[in-house]
């Protein structure tokens, strides 16, 4: 599996992701906002584009499916409810994406930024997730629109907690180093959150990092929940959050303070 990350210089910071078959040249286009980008790096490589996969509707990640499907007659992926217009292929949750001969990707349905959302979970020696706006690094989706917190929760704790430690993770959009801050906000003690914040602060999103799940543990906020520091914290702006509240309170006391923040 070839995976190319397209940084697309935006205002609001998208990544766009090409996924490709080594042996057939067969190739995935995921949220291609930038399609001109997108078509530009399929050609310089020999790829061709038959699918693209939308993982949730909203238009920072639609906007480029009719240039993309116009130019190459690729195929349209997205949530089974997804309101997306022209959807070829409705996908729900297990539904397995093959690129070529060599590549396949899971379908994980993942509701909170939207209740039809979904990443893409590659099945490969090293698992690779495509998570649109339900997990970024360090940080976590908003709710706002058509979206709910509580289902973002049950997305965390059931499905992305539960991956394997080693999982890369490929989100929509560059948000890490506002993350991180938030992070050392929460907890002004996570070390391993302050040194990365220190290397990354002029990081070059056309050659970004990845984080894995295992790294998301230590410098992402929204997976620390049982972490003291990050409970009395919030307790000093709400003192109704008890000192042993659930994991699922301080979720949402983490997102809704993020989402003024």
């Amino acid at each position: 599996m070839i995976i190319e990350q397209i940084w697309t210089g935006n205002n609001w910071r998208n990544f766009n992701y090409l996924i490709a078959c080594p042996e057939t040249g067969e190739a995935l286009a995921i949220d291609p906002l930038d399609h001109e980008k997108c078509l530009h790096l399929a050609k310089s490589k020999g790829w061709e584009i038959t699918q693209v996969l939308n993982t949730h509707e909203h238009g920072d990640h639609t906007g480029g499916n009719d240039a993309v499907i116009n130019s190459t007659g690729a195929k349209l992926l997205a949530h089974a409810s997804a309101r997306i217009n022209g959807v070829d292929v409705p996908l729900n949750a297990g539904a397995v994406i093959k690129v070529g001969k060599q590549v396949e990707l899971e379908a994980l349905d993942t509701p909170g930024h939207t209740m039809s959302h979904v990443c893409l979970l590659s099945r490969s020696d090293t698992p690779a997730l495509f998570c649109g706006d339900t997990l970024f690094n360090a940080g976590a989706g908003n709710c706002h629109n058509g979206g709910h917190p509580d289902e973002l929760y049950m997305t965390f704790a059931t499905q992305l907690a539960r991956l394997p430690d080693n999982t890369l993770i490929y989100p929509g959009h560059d948000y890490i180093v506002n993350n991180l801050q938030f992070t050392l906000d929460r907890e002004p003690g996570n070390a391993q959150a302050k040194s990365l914040l220190g290397k990354l602060e002029n990081q070059d999103p056309n050659s970004a990092m990845l984080t894995s799940i295992a790294m998301e543990k230590e410098i992402n906020t929204f997976f620390r929940l049982s972490n003291p520091e990050v409970i009395a914290r919030l307790r000093e702006l709400d003192n109704s959050l008890a000192p042993d509240a659930d994991e699922k309170s301080v979720f949402l006391a983490l997102r809704k303070l993020r989402n003024n923040w």
